[in-house]
């Protein structure tokens, strides 16, 4: 079922919300400064349609507040997606019309960000029940389960034979992929009392593997035998001297690695003391930014070389590559950071309430969901916003995306299947009605 119309009736005001929110400091570059255009130049209302609206989770199973968190897996090969609900189960859906493959029960909620391993084809996710499961992607089998005590919902990360994973409880594992049979584990002291909802996951690159704690640290481990390789980096030491009471120190943003101007760098966000790059090797500082605290989530963004007008005309300027560190939080908005310029804010986006999920990235835009406005595509160069929509219940799940089709899940238990034109289709659209 195509739902463009409704979409379209309720763009513009969902759109207008967030816009309205656009906040512009002596710091912030904008359009008005910056003649860079960006790939979404025109931003043309109704760039997202959705292709189907489906509910999934089970009304009789839902208890308390009506959240869903998480993240979708898309199985591009075999057109699949795999989502947990607070309906404890977690579900393989046909990716083109949302249908149900099979469900696999667990005993709690289901909130997490689930993997995918083409190899096997295998899944593996966590739940509220302490487990980390894996099931096979074909019909829901379990295969192994390994139990943690304390919820699982970050994604894990994979080297090989070797699957990573966090709980909420501090504790970090390695386990054998096939057989879920423990290797090394980690763990540190949780700060009881000063940290908020959520945990960051494990990042692995270059044979060590990155976590964060809800102490204010982060570590870096050998992804052999969990050594550590670094001394212990304190993000919430800056924000404690600061003279003003911290209650929230931890550290809740899953690692993101990247070639810097200097070096391989680690970013990650202090809840209380903004965004931070660190050395990849040593874990030295390389720059702060103190101003966007209340971080929660950060997406790397490396938009490509393109030409400065969309009409693609050969002649015109070479807009170079370029990366935009994407920060989310409920407290201070949609951050758009300079990672090659010591974390310089390029735009921020207020929230006015509520609070604010990961952004995904989709033909050339962030796709992002706020729980009392609907989800919002927005540039990620200037941070002005494209196209809107709510179809009640808001969002609180992190959306996912491959190519032109985005995958949204909202708190109501609704799976919305979009599809987003890139900038050129709507003109081109345009222009092949007219030559009929």
């Amino acid at each position: 079922m195509r739902s463009s119309s409704l979409l379209r009736l309720v763009a513009l005001a969902g759109a207008t919300a967030l816009s309205a929110c656009a906040t512009v400091s002596p710091e912030t570059v904008n359009d008005r400064v910056n003649p860079e255009v960006p790939l979404w130049f025109h931003r043309p209302i109704g760039a997202m349609t959705v292709e189907y609206d489906r509910t999934i989770t089970a009304d009789s199973r839902k208890v308390g507040e009506p959240w869903e968190r998480g993240r979708p897996e898309i199985d591009v090969a075999r057109r699949r997606v795999f989502i947990g609900s607070v309906d404890h189960g977690l579900y393989a859906l046909r990716a083109g019309d949302g249908s149900t493959i099979w469900r696999f029960e667990t005993p709690s909620a289901v909130q997490s960000e689930p993997l995918y391993d083409p190899e096997m084809d295998t899944v593996y996710f966590g739940s509220h029940d302490g487990a980390l499961y894996c099931v096979a992607a074909s019909d829901g089998h379990l295969i192994w389960r390994y139990d943690t005590g304390a919820e699982v919902a970050k994604r894990p990360a994979r080297d090989g034979e070797m699957l990573f994973f966090a709980n909420a409880a501090d504790n970090l594992y390695a386990v054998d992929r096939r057989t879920g049979k423990p290797k090394w584990a980690a763990h540190r002291q949780s700060a009881l009392g000063m940290e908020v909802a959520g945990y960051a996951g494990p990042t692995f690159d270059r044979g060590l593997v990155y976590a964060a704690f809800s102490d204010g640290h982060v570590m870096a481990y050998d992804g052999r035998d969990g050594s550590e390789k670094w001394a212990p980096v304190d993000l919430a030491a800056d924000a404690e001297q600061g003279g003003e009471t911290v209650r929230y120190l931890d550290v809740d943003t899953t690692p993101v690695v990247d070639d810097g101007p200097s070096g391989r760098v680690v970013y990650v966000a202090s809840y209380a003391g903004g965004v931070v790059a660190l050395d990849a090797q040593t874990g030295a500082r390389v720059w702060t930014n103190d101003k966007a605290v209340g971080v929660t989530d950060l997406l790397l963004v490396r938009e490509p070389a393109h030409r400065s007008k969309v009409e693609n005309d050969p002649n015109a300027p070479l807009v170079p590559e370029r990366k935009v560190l994407v920060a989310s939080s409920a407290s201070s908005g949609l951050w758009g950071l300079d990672p090659q310029a010591l974390g310089r804010p390029l735009w921020r986006n207020r929230v006015p309430e509520g609070g604010i999920t990961a952004p995904a990235y989709v033909a050339g835009a962030l796709l992002v969901g706020t729980t009392r406005y609907g989800a919002f595509l927005v540039s990620p160069i200037n941070g002005k916003v494209i196209d809107g929509l709510d179809m009640g219940g808001g969002f609180a799940h992190t959306p996912a995306a491959y190519g032109t089709r985005a995958f949204l899940f909202s708190n109501s238990g609704r799976l919305l299947g979009l599809h987003v034109a890139p900038p050129l289709e709507p003109i081109q659209a345009e222009l092949r009605a007219l030559a009929r």
